[in-house]
């Protein structure tokens, strides 16, 4: 990622705020919602997860009103969330914390199913059909409908951070690491990856949700499953050394990292910092972002949604960026001194042949459907700002920022997106906390119809 060499006055105000957001309050209130969420739910996120995988399996088929099947509206929601986190985030919470902030970016994910069940439950909810019959949701529509027409504001406020956060996280920040990773490996140049990503994208977008939802469902499960195998392998081939991995990630997470080659050291409180932070990044859980995708599932049950999408960061979180993190302690490249995707590159690159270039693959299809699903949550946040007539404008410019973002040097961008990202967490955070009875109501309902039904009662 190119970024701007020379400080700012401008640039380190931006710090200063970005620091302020995602200082340790809103880190305790991601956290801490998830876990209020947890235990009113009785741990069912975690004592359900079978439950949930039967849900994903079956949710193939349409059931219930809706666009697309459950089991797309998941590939759309991981479609967003399974990105640059995965191999940079999880490279930089290591770098910065130790491998102690694996440790913590589990935690944080255990909690945040919860979060992102409530979301999605709620999203289904309070749902809406637009005038062209589409089912349109999202924290600005479960605050509407949810809390009342005097918090409609605040679903608002929500809407349109969420607009401009995507035109930062999950669009320009994505072309520029696709077009630095297929420059520096393959040396295609980056006017040549804007034309083909724009043209991608448009054909894409031209079909509206059913075709993201198709597109998801076919290219999501395999770039997970290509980058997962690429993993596996590396973690196969150093095998002797997985467990001696694992003890040191549990061992640093309370005890800090001491300094050793390239790695500068680290305290507890920065383990948990960077590895919470770079978490929630990764899988969205709290920011609301991933509901607006479950509000189209064709789903009979808000509870049965819910549990297709707390899968969401079990996948993200529990899944690849284990794999991830486990690959950079097994080969020492935590201990390098690298930085982002060059230290994940480099744990490739010197346990798979060509391993670097695997990595930029891997790296250039998660940022591409990054971009696919954030544009259809920037849409339909436009959408509930300005009315379907925004829709199209909001294509357009889209696509148009796609270049933009791939040739410029995106460092306060960056900074900007963190901002965004921050602030339209808030909003929705509030309403999942003043809806938690909601959500506890509909779960109890669920079971104790589907015992009933077990029972044939």
């Amino acid at each position: 990622m190119n970024d701007d060499s020379t400080p700012h006055p401008f640039t380190e105000q931006l710090e200063s705020l970005k620091d302020l957001v995602w200082g340790e309050f809103m880190l305790v209130l991601i956290v801490g919602t998830g876990l209020f969420l947890m235990v009113r739910l009785g741990g069912m996120p975690l004592r359900r997860i079978g439950t949930a995988f039967r849900q994903l399996f079956e949710g193939r088929r349409a059931r219930g009103t809706g666009d697309i099947t459950s089991f797309n509206a998941l590939m759309t929601a991981l479609s967003a969330t399974v990105g640059t986190g995965n191999i940079v985030g999880v490279a930089t919470a290591i770098g910065m914390g130790g491998p102690g902030a694996l440790f913590w970016m589990w935690c944080s994910a255990l909690v945040g199913m919860a979060t992102k069940y409530a979301e999605a439950v709620c999203a289904v909810h309070y749902r809406e059909t637009d005038q062209r019959g589409h089912h349109i949701g999202g924290p600005m529509y479960y605050i509407k409908n949810g809390l009342g027409r005097r918090w409609v504001w605040l679903g608002a406020v929500f809407a349109f951070f969420g607009m401009l956060a995507g035109f930062g996280i999950g669009n320009t920040v994505q072309a520029n690491s696709v077009a630095d990773a297929l420059s520096e490996s393959f040396g295609i140049n980056s006017w040549v990856t804007s034309a083909v990503l724009m043209a991608l994208v448009g054909a894409v977008l031209i079909g509206g949700v059913k075709r993201l939802g198709l597109v998801a469902g076919r290219l999501v499960p395999f770039m997970a499953l290509l980058y997962l195998l690429c993993g596996l392998t590396v973690l196969a081939l150093n095998l002797s050394a997985l467990p001696g991995a694992l003890v040191l990630v549990v061992e640093s997470a309370f005890t800090g990292t001491a300094a050793a080659g390239g790695f500068a050291g680290a305290t507890v409180m920065m383990a948990i910092q960077y590895g919470v932070a770079r978490g929630v990044f990764s899988n969205e859980a709290g920011l609301g972002s991933a509901p607006i995708a479950h509000a189209a599932a064709q789903t009979d049950s808000p509870v049965r949604q819910g549990l297709v999408a707390m899968l969401g960061t079990f996948i993200d979180t529990l899944v690849i960026c284990t794999v991830t993190g486990l690959v950079l302690v097994v080969t020492g490249a935590w201990e390098t001194g690298a930085k982002g995707a060059v230290m994940s590159q480099a744990a490739f690159g010197d346990a798979l042949p060509n391993g670097h270039h695997l990595v930029a693959v891997c790296l250039s299809l998660f940022a591409f459907t990054t971009l696919l699903g954030w544009s259809y949550y920037g849409e339909r946040c436009a959408q509930y700002l300005f009315g379907e007539r925004a829709i199209k404008p909001f294509r357009i410019v889209w696509i148009i920022a796609i270049p933009v973002g791939a040739n410029l040097s995106l460092g306060v961008v960056w900074i900007l997106a963190d901002i965004l990202n921050g602030l339209m967490a808030i909003p929705n955070l509030i309403a999942l906390l003043a809806l938690s009875g909601v959500v506890v109501g509909l779960t109890r309902n669920y079971f104790a119809r589907a015992k009933t039904d077990s029972l044939g009662l």
